[in-house]
């Protein structure tokens, strides 16, 4: 996507042919004789941006409620937070005045900081000129374009001045490439000296960054939606939550609503660990990650199953948004070669293999298994007080 190629989509024009694109179902049997019957009929630049746009906008359904009405390029919907992050995320941020968005892309957090409460303005930073118009047009969509101001310069030149809060999401890709897990641009030593000049700051991150590059005193929120880790956000002192270092939360999958589940540290006595009970509770990776495993058992009145692995088990069915909750058909040591047997003599014909603590390679598993038809199940390859253990395991 260029700048004139969004230019030919914002005229009338280019709206009626976004119209009739998306009401088109395209396969890719008829996609080239579309594509040849709109160009009698359009320039041919706004026709390739047209049929772009339409399978960028069918993409970030999954993303955003009003998709279909916001304008996007590949890299920037790749990159944007998602409405439930952003409407989640804004909330820290309420009251703070003058928010100044770093590193805005296509506006996936802009939506959320714009229709925040007690926010009157926002200024978008980025240096990309499509991405501002862009983010400029999605905020419109959501009715909070009012309040957005741009900047279009490098997010190390913003003027910060009057901000009460920053938020930003620095790249982890530069010159084409992926960054390395804990690398961005700017870098996150960069971000957190935002301090410096603004109270409130939060910065998004990926979930694998290195815990001890997060600045003492500061919170570090890892997000999931539904059981898939997304990002981690770290939150200064002013915006952090009093006296918590980590936090997990679990947002709906999709863009099923906004409200989530937030899951904090739980002092206690140390968790006992001992051999796999009735049932098996594999906790969301957001507790994972956030090192909260053994504050949910607390909280479940669960046990662990071996010092090392993120298992936690009873000896009744425990109910928790933070964990899915398996019933235990059979638990023992692993020994592959009477594994068949005892999957067949339950009825079992699939499984869905989870593993945890324990190597080997799960397609050749399942190929050396050779199951009849059956009921499907999950085999976890696990340790259990560091033995190799296998347990086969139903959906509670």
């Amino acid at each position: 996507m260029t700048d004139s190629g969004l230019d030919a989509l914002l005229t009338g024009d280019g709206r009626a042919l976004l119209s009739e694109v998306a009401a088109t179902v395209l396969t890719p049997s008829n996609e080239l004789a579309v594509a040849e019957r709109l160009r009698a009929r359009y320039p041919v630049e706004m026709v390739n941006a047209a049929l772009g746009m339409t399978e960028l906008r069918r993409r970030a359904r999954a993303k955003f409620t009003l998709a279909d009405d916001m304008y996007f390029t590949r890299d920037g919907l790749e990159q944007a937070s998602g409405e439930a992050s952003s409407r989640h995320r804004a909330r820290r941020f309420a009251g703070a005045g003058r928010v100044v968005d770093l590193c805005t892309g296509i506006g996936g957090d802009l939506i959320g900081l714009a229709g925040a409460d007690g926010v009157a303005e926002v200024t978008a930073v980025d240096r990309d000129p499509l991405h501002l118009r862009m983010a400029v047009l999605n905020a419109a969509a959501y009715r909070v374009g009012a309040e957005v101001r741009t900047s279009c310069v490098d997010v190390r030149d913003a003027d910060l001045d009057g901000a009460g809060a920053v938020f930003v999401d620095p790249a982890r890709r530069a010159a084409g490439r992926r960054l390395r897990t804990g690398e961005s641009e700017p870098p996150l030593a960069w971000c957190a000296a935002l301090t410096e000049r603004v109270g409130g700051v939060g910065v998004k991150a990926a979930p694998g960054l290195d815990r001890a590059s997060v600045p003492p005193g500061w919170e570090v929120e890892f997000v999931a939606h539904g059981r898939d880790l997304k990002e981690a956000v770290l939150w200064s002192p002013s915006l952090a939550g009093a006296g918590v270092a980590s936090r997990a939360t679990v947002l709906p999958s999709g863009t099923d609503g906004y409200d989530g589940v937030e899951f904090l540290a739980v002092p206690g006595d140390p968790v006992e660990c001992r051999e796999p009970g009735e049932y098996l509770l594999d906790p969301n990776p957001a507790i994972t990650r956030a090192g909260l495993v053994e504050d949910l058992a607390r909280v479940l009145g669960a046990w662990k199953i071996d010092p090392m692995i993120a298992f936690l088990s009873a000896d009744r069915p425990l109910t928790s948004r933070f964990a899915r909750t398996l019933r235990v058909l059979d638990s023992a040591p692993w020994r592959e070669k009477e594994l068949a047997a005892r999957l067949r003599a339950l009825g079992i014909g699939s499984v869905d293999v989870r593993r945890r603590g324990l190597a080997g390679d799960v397609d050749v598993l399942r190929r050396r298994l050779k199951l009849p038809p059956g009921r499907p199940a999950t085999l976890v390859m696990t340790r259990v007080d560091d033995q190799p253990w296998a347990l086969i395991c139903e959906d509670a």
